[in-house]
């Protein structure tokens, strides 16, 4: 998975998702496995910093599936505590054997001997200026923290950073059509499986070491959904009532969508369009399951809607914008080694295009979300400024109400940004704005 991963710049969690439904692996072994891919990405560029030290050709000579045999093996003996270091070592000298020869085990062998001989020694060295110190300690580019120190300053930037490595909640969503968040409360205290109301949702659960949620018959009969609460706080701010027209404009894979279905007790339209057709498929089989007949899911690019669609004909409009996912680095840690700041300047110019291009189809005293799930300022507070400095029938609305409007009020900018270490949640911007003429 590994070697997927950097090779073919693979998505891990799909890769993870995939490898182990084949494998069929008990509970435990599922948990060390995932464990083992997402810690290694995770910490990536201070494995490597390290392991610099002990092998004589540099990492980035070695075979893929070498070198990361020796990242593996080397997080398991610097983060983990629970596998004994010598069997760390023997499974990385079986591996290497069986896939290489006796060069490449014995090689293996010896650095990471090497390393049980010095590992007192793998410290960083004092005096590093803090940018270096920070993207090593915490195993993140160097261009990203100072991007964050910048913004930030250096203390909110290391506690991003800091958040970004540590495992994510397992959150679910209440389907209220069916149930109530008290009642599904209460029938998981009853299948004796631990969880809590979220403090940031209202149709939010945390739940505590019950496994994979979407095996469930709960899920399966619709009663949850699998999200995030920050991503959940997206369907508060649009605030759609029952029988409005609702336009999603990029909706795959429809939990954002299905959360608004259920706010307006599934009475009105959402058009739900998404730009590839195996992913509308998606939106649907989500509406199928959740028992939910008010979504409309359509196949198009965000940009032509307003051709397709006529003018203030909707109201509501939620743009949950493409963007660099900054904000899900704990659910998604390569995707801080694939981004560059050049991926950012690209992507912040398609949001304001899309931005101004769908506010066309928002009927005047209606509210438009503008969402992401990124934490920088230029995909997120600039474009909303700069929409606004250019739409002047459109400004903030004064009373947004609910848990997103209590956010909102204690907010400094044109919308909430929710940092990965504020609630363990996800790092995501949601933006509220009025159209009034």
């Amino acid at each position: 998975m590994l070697t997927r991963v950097e090779e073919n710049k693979a998505y891990s969690n799909l890769q993870l998702n995939s490898a182990l439904q084949r494998a069929s692996l008990p509970r435990e072994d599922a948990g060390l496995a995932t464990e083992l891919v997402y810690g290694t990405i995770s910490r990536l560029n201070t494995l490597d910093y390290f392991l610099e030290r002990f092998v004589t050709k540099g990492i980035q000579k070695l075979q893929p599936w070498v070198r990361n045999l020796l990242r593996l093996s080397l997080y398991q003996l610097m983060y983990l505590d629970r596998i004994p270091p010598h069997a760390a070592v023997n499974e990385a000298v079986n591996l290497a054997k069986r896939r290489g020869h006796q060069g490449i085990s014995g090689m293996v062998n010896g650095v990471l001997r090497s390393v049980l001989r010095s590992k007192d020694e793998l410290v960083l060295p004092s005096g590093l200026p803090p940018a270096e110190r920070i993207a090593l300690e915490h195993s993140h580019p160097l261009w990203l923290v100072e991007r964050w120190i910048d913004e930030y300053g250096e203390g909110a930037a290391e506690a991003i950073c800091r958040a970004n490595n540590e495992p994510p909640a397992v959150s679910v969503r209440v389907n209220t059509t069916m149930i109530s968040r008290e009642g599904m409360l209460a029938e998981l205290e009853q299948a004796g499986v631990k969880a809590a109301p979220s403090a940031l949702s209202p149709e939010g659960i945390l739940v505590y070491g019950g496994g994979n949620m979407a095996l469930t018959d709960w899920y399966r009969d619709g009663q949850i959904s699998i999200q995030d609460e920050s991503s959940m706080l997206v369907a508060g701010a649009v605030a759609p009532e029952p029988g409005m027209r609702v336009l999603d404009c990029c909706a795959a894979p429809g939990g954002k969508t299905a959360h608004m279905a259920e706010l307006m007790k599934d009475r009105g339209e959402i058009v739900a369009n998404e730009l590839h057709e195996h992913k509308r498929k998606l939106i649907e089989a989500q509406a199928e399951r959740l028992g939910l007949g008010s979504i409309q899911a359509v196949t198009g690019d965000a940009l032509e809607l307003a051709r397709r669609y006529p003018a203030d004909s909707f109201d509501r409009i939620l743009l949950d914008a493409p963007c660099s996912g900054l904000g899900v680095i704990r659910r998604k840690p390569d995707l801080k080694w694939t981004k560059t700041p050049d991926d950012i300047g690209e992507i912040a110019a398609l949001q304001r295009k899309l931005l101004d291009s769908v506010s066309t189809l928002l009927r005047v005293g209606g509210i438009m979300v503008y969402s992401t799930c990124t934490i920088g300022r230029e995909e997120n507070e600039q474009v909303v400024r700069h929409f606004l400095d250019t739409h002047p029938g459109f400004g903030l609305p004064e009373d947004s109400g609910g848990t997103w409007g209590k956010l909102h009020s204690d907010a400094e900018g044109a919308g909430v940004q929710i940092m990965p270490q504020d609630y363990g949640s996800d790092g995501f911007y949601i933006a509220r704005i009025r159209r009034f003429f």
